[in-house]
C-alpha cells in the first residue's frame, strides 16, 4: 500500500499547519527528518513529541510530531501528524 502525505489545515493564514502522514512507510519517512529534542526517543502509539523538521542537519521548523499505529489510527494504518508553525502574513 502506498503512503500518502497531505495538508491538513485550510488554504490561508493560521497559528498552525498541519501536516499528515499515512501508511506503511509513514515512520520510516519521518525518522528521516524529525529530529525529536529527547533523548533515546522511540516511536510510541498515541504520543506527541516535541523536536524540529530537518533537512540534513538544517533546521527547518520546530514542531510537535503525534504518532499513531496500525489499525488504530483514523486510517487504520500507521500515520503521523505533524504540527507546525502556520502560515501568517505578517512574514510575507
Amino acid at each position: 500500500m502506498s503512503t500518502i502525505v497531505a495538508i491538513s489545515t485550510a488554504v490561508g493564514n493560521a497559528g498552525i499547519g498541519i501536516i499528515r502522514m499515512s501508511g506503511e512507510k509513514s515512520f520510516e519517512i519521518i525518522k528521516k527528518i524529525f529530529k525529536p529534542k529527547k533523548e533515546n526517543f522511540s516511536i510510541e502509539a498515541n504520543t506527541i513529541n516535541y523536536g524540529y523538521i530537518v533537512d540534513n542537519e538544517t533546521i527547518i521548523d520546530e514542531v510537535l510530531v503525534s504518532f499513531f499505529k496500525a489499525p488504530k489510527s483514523f486510517t487504520t494504518e500507521d500515520m503521523c501528524e505533524i504540527n507546525s508553525h502556520g502560515r501568517n502574513s505578517c512574514y510575507e
